[in-house]
């Protein structure tokens, strides 16, 4: 191993400790591991069948609970100080086929208040039994600890519970000590084994993800946010394989089983105070690349030894050091640690997890090769490494009190990670590409009676489940678009003044949000910025009730009012709001292009004469989309803007330009505008380069092609953007020189893509028949493909809609032999556009084989099959016959579940198909967990649909039909 791997020999003392103890260590491990062959059959079951119920599922815990272990709450009672924890992985299955991990820890707690109740949580372990109990206790410094008088593990709750005969004393310290086994399962969560094949060969490793509640799987622990502590780490791993953990490790040592296996054990030094969530640790034959010997900071890249030996790490290693610059200035504190250890993981359930020390990520969002990887997904990489390490400070080393503040923690870490990748890749414009990616999106599902708050009360957020919904686009993207806002309206500097105090009063601790308008609040007041009311009041209004409004400026008399905005404007919103969904709103604002003084609206209704418009002037309202709502005007402006954009669009910016029309088309959809005059914001397109703008368009049109693509409007609609990308089409090819060049600019990168997809999609001339001579050169001749990687998703995806059976196996084979995660996602996707009903059937089948399709790849891939209108029906009828399965083998609690629901049903609009969902709810009530809210989500929306689509088909009809006899 390289030099930096090891911890300097002024703690060299501490191995003569740990070689010491390993003897002991594998003696106990070994006794484990006879005792699990001699029981063949008995552990799997024992281990198996001692599992919490999914989630949704009726348990035995009443719902109102009587006994502490029927809470899902720890109690205040204890209070960890360290854990000892020592793991052996077996990368080998047992002759039953079972893969195993078995280890002991050792918890070091206090006691804070009396209590004869030791709670711990534990999942899916077995654990070994001393004198009929699952664990010893003994008290530290020469006092006496009480006798276990019972043990049991409480499976709903996720518990090891432990009834003393006497209680623990407050004030005094105890050891716990467990020994157990666990299975080492592909089921991405917890203690678990990824599988990936290098050279022809299986190879496995043992790999985890703790967050939310998953660090009860691989060792017993206090597995809340707020019960902080200190972890030792030791893994025991077979010679030919590293083992990593949070913190560096002390030299490796050579030891033998009692039954002659040679094996390697590394131990690591103490971690920081931190959350369990945030423990990691990997054992694997990887290869990696570091940052130069003497760095203050050591920075390594780890992966597939094929991927680094390909240059795959490069990218992450150039750009993870200036992002840890940008932070530690951003934050006006030092990194807290020593190293920064990066690693690509074959399956992983997430994008990346920001283990504090040991971040683990997809492959797709750390490893980049520029050979074959495309624009998109080195942004995609920049933004993953800095959303990452954003948590390093913030969520790591200060972290919320509890889940239902999550949205401070991804919220803040999404906002922020365009400032770092904003940094690092200047060229990018990224701190504007925010709007695209994560606020215009989110609105769409905020907009929703169905919504939630960014804040829930704790007292909503207790099962795992209920944890596990809260991953969604609301805590990640909303939460980034109102810290944006905040920051805007107290300006940036100011902002970064007052998390740096945040971070400096509560590191090592817990808080929770108000801990962070205090500070924010103080740095408002140190730069005498004034303010209508204190941040906590303004920012309560935008996190504790959900949605956000909808502000309507008439310039005829400068009348400004708001309105809860509602997709469905017949929706019932049941959810009551202290604040009456009213919000205290910043209004930027330009008038004939002119930058005006931000106006804030108070109330639901008031008047700003300013806000009133001569006759050839015009208005436009929340520049830049820095704040969270939408924007309605009279007739007269809306009129005067549409004028603009067909006359002059570029005196409107760029990032407005996009706002217009996604506003438009939302505000049609609620009824509050014609759809016609949504449809008539596209208009200036032929004359638009720009990709926001088309961007956004072409989002908007999404949904038209969701809603028509199966009726006779589809032919006008399609007549018309073929109209208005053909120009679009046409710039490109000039630009690149017949295709045969790279956009200097990322963007145009970007809209480079936009012009070929909707080019093939309604048949501009030469558009299909270059992507299909494409894709057949690269069939002749499979070791070099010559199509650019920016283009080949829209290029494989056409070419395999065009053609049939032997495009597709060629595509699937190409996928089977991808070593680039990158790659291979494209080509995921790519698959999905046949048109042959049978290989959309036959590729659902693979979905549910691990070996075909990854576990952490089957959600998006049925999704993606969804996205296709002759696939929509088949994934439809298949996630209904095999819900069972996929709910109970691929986690129900998983993040992907809620993303599998909103994907198969966003094209319902009819009345039987509403009906479809309802019975759907009432077949799989006990067994939707983190699908629930989305299902919710799903009939709000089916509703609004067949609403929509009543009032607007022939209306639409004839407005396509029109627009393709205009003359541009």
């Amino acid at each position: 191993m390289g030099k930096g791997f090891f911890i300097s020999k002024v703690v060299a003392v501490v191995c003569v400790v740990v070689a010491i103890s390993a003897v002991a260590t594998i003696i106990a491990l070994s006794v484990v591991y006879a005792q699990e062959k001699s029981k063949n059959q008995e552990t799997p079951a024992t281990a198996t069948t001692e599992t919490t119920a999914g989630p949704g599922t009726q348990t035995t815990t009443p719902s109102t609970p009587k006994e502490p272990w029927q809470r899902y709450r720890l109690p205040d009672s204890l209070s960890p100080i360290s854990y000892n924890v020592t793991l052996w992985p077996r990368l080998t299955p047992k002759p039953d086929g079972l893969y195993i991990f078995s280890g002991y820890s050792t918890v070091l707690f206090t006691c804070v208040n009396e209590t004869d109740l030791i709670l711990i949580h534990s999942n899916k372990l077995n654990f070994t039994m001393f004198d009929g109990y699952h664990a010893q206790l003994k008290a530290v410094d020469g006092a006496s600890a009480p006798q276990l008088k019972k043990s049991w593990l409480e499976v709903p709750t996720q518990y090891l519970v432990i009834q003393l005969s006497n209680p623990l004393q407050a004030g005094s310290t105890y050891e716990l000590f467990t020994e157990f086994v666990g299975e080492l399962a592909d089921d991405l969560g917890g203690f678990y084994r990824s599988e990936y094949y290098e050279d022809g060969v299986l190879k496995i490793l043992a790999t985890t993800q703790m967050q939310p509640t998953d660090a009860r799987k691989a060792f017993p622990c206090f597995d809340e946010p707020a019960m902080k502590a200190v972890f030792h780490m030791t893994l025991i791993h077979p010679h030919g394989t590293v083992a990593l953990s949070n913190s560096m490790n002390y030299e490796p040592i050579n030891i033998t089983t009692p039954d002659g296996l040679n094996l390697i054990q590394t131990s690591f030094g103490p971690t920081e105070i931190m959350s369990t969530y945030l423990l990691a640790f990997v054992v694997c034959d990887f290869g990696f690349i570091q940052s130069d010997l003497g760095a203050e900071v050591l920075i390594r890249i780890w992966a597939r030894r094929k991927a680094i030996d390909e240059g795959q790490g490069a990218y992450a290693l150039e750009k993870t050091g200036p992002i840890l610059s940008f932070f530690e200035k951003y934050y006006k504190i030092p990194y807290p640690l020593k190293k920064s250890d990066q690693i690509a993981l074959p399956d992983f359930s997430a994008g990346a997890m920001e283990n504090w020390g040991l971040i683990t990520y997809r492959e797709t969002a750390l490893l980049y090769n520029p050979a074959v990887s495309s624009n998109g997904d080195k942004e995609w990489v920049a933004t993953v490494i800095s959303h990452e390490l954003a948590h390093m400070w913030f969520g790591n080393l200060v972290t919320t009190k509890w889940w239902n503040d999550l949205w401070l923690n991804e919220g803040f870490a999404t906002y922020v990670s365009y400032l770092g990748a904003n940094y690092t890749e200047p060229d990018w414009n990224m701190s504007d590409l925010i709007v695209l990616n994560e606020i215009i999106g989110v609105m769409a599902v905020d907009a929703l009676a169905s919504s939630h708050p960014l804040s829930s009360k704790e007292a909503d957020v207790m099962r795992p489940e209920d944890i596990n919904a809260l991953f969604d686009s609301i805590t990640y993207s909303k939460g980034a678009a109102v810290l944006r806002m905040l920051s805007s309206f107290i300006t940036e500097e100011v902002f970064s003044n007052g998390l740096s105090m945040y971070l400096e009063e509560f590191k090592y601790k817990n808080t929770v949000y108000q801990d962070l308008w205090k500070n924010l609040q103080t740095a408002v007041d140190n730069a005498g910025i004034q303010l209508p009311h204190s941040v906590e009041v303004i920012m309560n209004r935008w996190i504790l009730q959900m949605g956000f409004p909808v502000v309507t400026i008439d310039t005829s008399t400068g009348k400004i009012s708001q309105k809860h905005f509602l997709l469905n404007p017949d929706s019932v919103v049941d959810v009551p709001s202290e604040f009456n969904y009213e919000w205290f709103v910043p209004i930027t604002w330009i008038k004939t292009g002119a930058a005006k003084d931000q106006y804030w609206l108070l109330t639901k209704e008031a008047t700003n004469p300013d806000m009133t418009i001569g006759a050839s002037e015009w208005l436009i309202a929340n520049i830049d989309m820095k704040g969270f709502y939408r924007v309605n005007y009279d007739s007269e402006n809306w009129d005067r803007i549409l004028t603009k954009l067909s006359t002059q669009h570029q005196a409107i910016p760029v990032i407005n330009r996009a706002q217009i029309i996604d506003d438009a088309f939302n505000l049609a959809r609620a009824k509050i505008v014609s759809t016609t005059l949504a449809l008539s914001t596209t208009r200036f397109l032929n004359a638009e380069l720009e990709y926001m703008p088309w961007q956004t368009a072409t989002r908007n049109l999404d949904y038209f092609v969701l809603m028509f693509d199966r009726s006779e409007v589809y032919g006008p609609m399609q007549g018309y953007i073929n109209k208005k990308v053909t120009p679009l089409f046409k710039h490109f090819k000039d630009l690149t020189a017949n295709w045969t060049k790279i956009p200097e600019k990322h963007t145009d990168q970007y809209n480079q893509v936009n012009a070929l997809s909707w080019g093939c999609s309604t048949g501009v001339e030469g558009c299909k028949e270059l992507t299909t001579a494409w894709f057949k050169e690269w069939m002749d001749n499979p070791d070099n493909n010559k199509i650019s990687p920016n283009l080949r998703t829209t290029v494989y995806c056409s070419a395999i809609a065009e053609g049939g059976v032997v495009e597709w196996d060629f595509a699937w084979g190409m996928y089977r032999n991808a070593t680039i995660a990158s790659e291979a996602e494209k080509l995921l996707y790519a698959l999905s556009c046949t048109k042959q009903p049978w290989l959309l059937n036959r590729y659902l089948e693979y979905c549910l084989v691990p070996t075909m399709i990854r576990k952490q790849d089957a959600t998006f891939t049925i999704n993606y099959i969804a996205g296709n209108p002759i696939g929509q029906p088949l994934a439809w009828d298949f996630i209904r016959a095999n819900w069972d399965h996929i709910f109970n083998n691929y986690g129900g609690g998983s993040m992907s579940f809620g993303r599998l629901i909103n994907g198969v049903t966003k094209r319902f609009s009819s009345e039987f198909e509403y009906k479809q969902l309802l019975q759907f709810k009432e077949d799989n009530i006990n067994q939707l967990g983190s699908a629930a809210s989305s299902l919710e989500q799903a009939l709000e929306r089916t509703k609004a649909n067949m609403d929509w689509l009543a009032l607007n088909k022939k209306l639409v009809f004839d407005w396509f039909t029109n627009e393709i006899s205009r003359t541009v």
